[in-house]
């Protein structure tokens, strides 16, 4: 089975629809999102119900959490409240049910494989996986082959050998080995920050034993455009054309 690993719309539909269509050309036949539909961007009911009809599975993320007022904000940068209680203000009543809707943490026992955005380990902290400490901590708490997550939209390949060694593996397509576990960060389709403004989402062929990173333009210009005409703050709107 060939599957679309999704994370981090984070309103912005521009990105999502050119990562759908790719996933049309893809022929993928599983697509799952791991949080975050809302926050920062321009079109968070646009996006919600985008996700919600075309996406198998949905999680939540922290920022969906936040526009609940589920989880605290007093973390987040001060652009990104500003954006989160915009977007608690544009929401509409159906889509802000939808999102209560949302799982955590979701496994697929059949291929071994455990989807969540910020961590196995606590999820509903929205902890982040930067280090190779951190991933170890992680490690321990699965025991599936593959963890896939986003949250941190750095995509990201590290993988847990036999013998307990871990190590990050730098390639756009990676190639799974039998005995290892891996922890996948997937990318942001919404807002990369690895310095590159494309969308980011990962394809895993579960046949082929390979996992891919996927890179797709979009009008980015476009996007600023719409956020602008809504007052969001300038440093996110400058920060998509700059992929940080």
């Amino acid at each position: 089975m060939r599957y679309a690993i999704i994370s981090d719309a984070h309103s912005n539909w521009d990105a999502l629809h050119k990562v759908l269509q790719d996933l049309e050309r893809e022929g993928v036949e599983k697509t799952i999102f791991l949080g975050d539909m809302v926050g920062y961007g321009p079109d968070p009911n646009s996006v919600v119900e985008e996700l919600l009809a075309k996406a198998d599975i949905n999680l939540a993320g922290n920022h969906d959490w936040a526009a609940l007022g589920w989880t605290d904000i007093t973390y987040f940068n001060p652009y990104a409240k500003i954006a989160i209680l915009w977007t608690r203000k544009v929401l509409t009543d159906s889509n802000r049910k939808n999102l209560t809707h949302l799982k955590l943490m979701v496994k697929d026992n059949e291929e071994s494989l455990l989807f969540v955005h910020s961590t196995p380990r606590e999820p509903e902290k929205w902890h982040y996986i930067f280090t190779l400490e951190d991933a170890e901590e992680n490690f321990s708490t699965f025991a599936e082959k593959i963890c896939f997550i986003g949250h941190s939209h750095y995509p990201s390949f590290i993988e847990k050998n036999e013998r307990g060694q871990l190590a990050v593996k730098p390639s756009p397509l990676l190639k799974l080995e039998p005995g290892c576990q891996y922890i996948i960060n997937v990318g942001s389709i919404g807002q990369p920050r690895d310095g590159d403004p494309r969308a980011c989402y990962t394809i895993y062929d579960s046949s082929l034993g390979s996992v891919q990173w996927k890179r797709i333009p979009y009008d980015v210009v476009k996007t600023q455009a719409k956020m602008r005409a809504l007052g969001l703050p300038p440093y996110l709107i400058d920060r998509l054309a700059l992929g940080r």
